[in-house]
């Protein structure tokens, strides 16, 4: 068992952690560079020039493959599979299908609005569009890359079961009326049973959405790594922890506050999460974080502002931050047993 146990541990620091590349980049930062990584302008290039890389090679490989998996699961054929499930199930369904596409909260209205239109409960829907978002596979391995396997199922499972509760409430209050019409009137199914792609067009389809994603992300890891990089080495800890601390009340609740403005998927806020961890930040606080950027952004409340009613979207809101302010301080009281 240990020898087992050994080889994972040598794996999640070949593979996921990625030590050989750190210890790469404090040699260029030392050797090259000619700074050292003990000081804090060293410390935070070795930060910034590390945690890109690593996410990059991360977010490529996983991305592509993904994708490529995902090829045999088109729109359409998603909603038949769901189109035969009712009541919790439907909504676990949407909930699980979230985590294999690897959508930020804007990209996922669209997918949103398809599946509306073909005629999907809006319950269910909203299932997708909180787990999409907030939870694929893909954070699961970097979420684990950076933390411990522990608190990624952990975050993991509390996103799905916040994704299911929030779709079936509102399947429960049926808010299918405050859906806007453009979006209702449409019930058209294409079938989609002759639908087959070739193994080069799957490679294409795989590589044209490393391509897509790189380019709505890349920016947002670079300000998220940047942000991180300054947490980690010029905020002094007495500042963070005087606002975010585990020992305040409030940490959880400005967390979550100071998340939804921003607009960043997980890849780019998880720097700023290993930041604050690092910092003493509770891991509810830091998850309440996380949470908050991805699922409730400002951006993707407008877009979703323009699809559905004020009640709707208001009710939305209110599960998914209710949720994530139970998820945040639950995990404050327990957190310290997973890290």
């Amino acid at each position: 068992m240990d020898s087992i146990i050994a080889i994972f541990a040598w794996l999640n620091s070949v593979l996921l952690k990625m030590t050989w590349l750190s210890d790469g980049v404090a040699w260029f930062v030392e050797n090259i560079l000619g700074l050292s990584i003990a000081t804090q302008v060293g410390g935070s290039v070795h930060f910034f020039i590390y945690d890109v890389i690593k996410i990059f090679i991360l977010l490529s490989v996983l991305i592509y493959s993904l994708s490529y998996i995902q090829s045999y699961f088109p729109p359409e054929r998603t909603r038949q599979i769901l189109g035969r499930m009712k009541g919790i199930k439907a909504n676990i369904m949407g909930a699980l299908l979230g985590t294999i596409t690897p959508f930020c909260s804007c990209s996922s209205i669209p997918i949103f609005i398809g599946f509306t239109r073909a005629g999907l409960p809006v319950g269910v829907t909203f299932s997708f569009l909180i787990s999409s978002p907030l939870v694929d596979l893909a954070s699961i391995i970097l979420l684990a890359s950076i933390f411990n396997w522990k608190i990624a199922m952990i975050y993991v499972v509390l996103g799905l079961i916040l994704a299911v509760l929030g779709g079936s409430l509102i399947s429960f209050f049926k808010m299918e009326r405050y859906v806007a019409e453009f979006v209702t009137h449409n019930n058209a199914v294409q079938d989609d049973e002759n639908f087959k792609m070739s193994a080069k067009e799957r490679r294409e389809f795989a590589w044209e959405q490393v391509v897509e994603i790189f380019r709505k992300v890349w920016i947002y890891v670079l300000i998220g790594v940047g942000i991180g990089a300054a947490i980690h080495n010029w905020i002094p800890t007495q500042w963070i922890t005087a606002l975010l601390g585990q020992d305040h009340w409030y940490s959880v609740l400005v967390a979550t506050v100071v998340g939804m403005p921003m607009y960043a998927d997980i890849f780019g806020s998880l720097p700023i999460a290993e930041a604050l961890v690092t910092k003493g930040v509770g891991l509810g606080t830091v998850l309440a974080f996380m949470m908050a950027v991805t699922a409730l952004s400002l951006p993707s409340l407008i877009l979703l502002k323009q699809v559905v009613k004020k009640q709707l979207l208001s009710l939305f809101v209110a599960i998914v931050f209710v949720g994530v302010l139970i998820i945040g301080y639950s995990l404050n009281l327990v957190g310290q047993f997973f890290i």
